[in-house]
């Protein structure tokens, strides 16, 4: 009887060896492939697009409020910049001042703001008439947009101080294209 115990005993050690070195080997792995998957697909992510820099201020600019129906996007440089051209897919640092088209009254600016707006062009992060109306533009220069409702934010209001249906007007400058 005490062959049989010592037997089992054996035979049960030797199983949880066994099983825990599979166990443990099937961890390790894991662990590796994983780690490589993270480092690929973080590699291949491109870089974060914000700014955490200080910006000079800006003056604010001369109010404009547009005549006659606004129909389609109307995008007017005002300076031109230097250097390559804005694309879809490209990090843009901008200052910005928007108003409401039909009498000129500030919603929105960072002009006499410390601190800058950046996002994605082309990736749906703002407005659809920046994402078209900024394509091209260079860095330092400015840019007026005059967007129909209908590529500002349509029927929905986003705040007290814009409209449901609001043409609005933005004067946007370039301050660099990371």
């Amino acid at each position: 009887m005490t062959r049989v115990h010592e037997r089992f005993f054996a035979g049960f050690g030797a199983f949880l060896f066994l099983a825990s070195a599979c166990t443990l080997t099937i961890y390790v792995i894991m662990q590796s492939s994983s780690s490589s998957n993270t480092a690929n697909s973080t590699a291949q992510q491109p870089p974060a697009c914000s700014d955490s820099q200080t910006e000079p201020t800006l003056a604010a600019p001369s109010a404009y409020v547009p005549t006659g129906p606004i129909n389609s996007l109307q995008v007017t440089d005002l300076t031109n910049g230097t250097g390559p051209a804005a694309k879809d897919g490209d990090c843009l640092v901008v200052k910005y001042y928007g108003t409401l088209a039909t009498n000129g009254k500030v919603f929105d600016q960072n002009f006499n703001q410390p601190t800058a707006f950046a996002f994605t062009l082309g990736k749906g992060q703002v407005i659809q008439g920046w994402d078209k109306g900024l394509v091209g533009m260079k860095v330092g220069g400015t840019r007026r947009l005059v967007i129909p409702a209908a590529q500002a934010y349509g029927s929905q209001s986003p705040s007290s101080a814009i409209p449901a249906n609001s043409n609005l007007v933005f004067v946007v400058k370039l301050l660099r294209i990371q």
